[in-house]
């Protein structure tokens, strides 16, 4: 057992949840987001399919070809003023200054990463974070936004073997 479940009492924790959102254009990271400063980390960008509306049709990518980094304020800016169509996203966000990459619950919980945020197949938005009291943020904003199926990741409910969307 980690560190972090030591100091939990290594019951069953929240490790993040799990929801849909509408599977059309919007603005649904921005909406997602909406309890936490984005602009206080700097984010790993993975993968990513997701296009922006520009005059009614479908443009440019969300994220520019090839960048895997962005700065907090940045992406706050392109998630909440653009409107895009999410095909898959994952995204971490880092304390500034300290990206790296993982790629399991358990490399999640030793590193610097606090959020992790996945969007598979246009609806479906997985989030793990560390900080259990942003999480209850994250959860009660995902209900009050309308979002559907709106559950838990605990230790006892989680399938996932990678904290990726490829």
């Amino acid at each position: 057992m980690n560190n972090y479940h030591k100091e939990l009492g290594g019951c069953f924790l929240k490790r993040g949840m799990t929801f849909t959102i509408p599977n059309e254009y919007g603005v649904f990271l921005g909406e997602v987001l909406k309890p936490i400063d984005i602009t206080k980390f700097s984010w790993r960008i993975d993968t990513e399919d997701s296009n922006i509306l520009v005059d009614g049709q479908k443009d440019e990518e969300l994220f520019p070809e090839g960048k895997t980094e962005m700065d907090g304020i940045e992406l706050k800016h392109l998630i909440e003023n653009k409107t895009y169509y999410m095909i898959f996203a994952d995204l971490q966000a880092y304390p500034k200054g300290t990206l790296s990459h993982i790629k399991t619950y358990e490399e999640f919980i030793e590193s610097q990463c606090e959020l992790v945020l996945l969007v598979a197949d246009c609806s479906y938005v997985t989030i793990y974070c560390k900080n259990k009291g942003t999480l209850e943020w994250l959860y009660k904003n995902a209900v009050e936004c309308g979002f559907e199926d709106v559950t838990y990741i605990t230790d006892e409910n989680d399938a996932r073997t990678r904290l990726s969307v490829s």
